[in-house]
């Protein structure tokens, strides 16, 4: 069970870092776009569909990284300080009666808006040559099924819990250092005074009789 929870989470990490790269897309894009409307003096009308459609790809692509990161935004001021238990029973309940419905929903509604959209060969209508929005509309099913996938996770995540009494392991993944964990790793607590915390103490000989 653990290997297969850790294995998707491993999918959810390899989508969501690779989506990523979009906001190089999209800085360039932006900064081409501003360089030419402003230096040049022509402005490109499609930058705007297609800067959107990077943007959107990147949130929903990144959406269940987030989730395997714990990462989504939740008001925790009581449930930190419940029981592994009383968390993974709050998290089942919520999780069956909220988030399963809603990303089914998401998943089922894009599957049909990337098909019209596909039939009709559906582009931008801010510009002539405006971008094909039906590659993006792709993206909502796509991301709608990995995000369930990931929610099933969740899910068993949650009853390993209720009967162990503990969370089961999580997929490691790049965190933040903040100032006290970066002392700890270089040994140093007073970046002040570095000698002072290592450096042992000098003997003071005592004099002979």
């Amino acid at each position: 069970m653990q290997r297969l929870l850790l294995g998707i989470d491993r999918i959810s990490t390899f989508v969501g870092q690779a989506a990523a790269w979009l906001i190089i897309g999209l800085t360039l894009m932006i900064s081409y776009e501003v360089f030419s409307r402003y230096a040049l003096g022509t402005p490109h009308a499609w930058v705007f569909d297609a800067s959107n459609m990077l943007y959107g790809a990147l949130f929903m692509l990144g959406g269940a990284y987030t989730l395997a990161k714990r990462g989504h935004v939740r008001g925790d001021i009581l449930y930190g300080f419940l029981s592994p238990r009383a968390q993974a029973a709050i998290d089942l309940v919520l999780y069956l009666l909220f988030f399963f419905p809603g990303v089914i929903a998401l998943a089922w509604a894009g599957i049909d808006f990337f098909e019209v959209s596909l039939a009709q060969n559906e582009h931008s209508s801010i510009a002539a040559d405006g971008p094909p929005i039906y590659p993006f509309k792709a993206v909502i099913p796509v991301a709608g099924a990995l995000l369930l996938l990931q929610g099933v996770a969740e899910l068993a995540r949650c009853v390993v819990c209720l009967g162990t009494g503990h969370w089961p392991l999580r997929e490691g993944d790049v965190e933040e250092v903040d100032v006290d964990k970066l002392k700890q790793m270089v040994g140093k607590d007073d970046p002040l005074q570095p000698e002072a915390a290592t450096a042992p103490m000098p003997k003071i000989k005592e004099p002979t009789p």
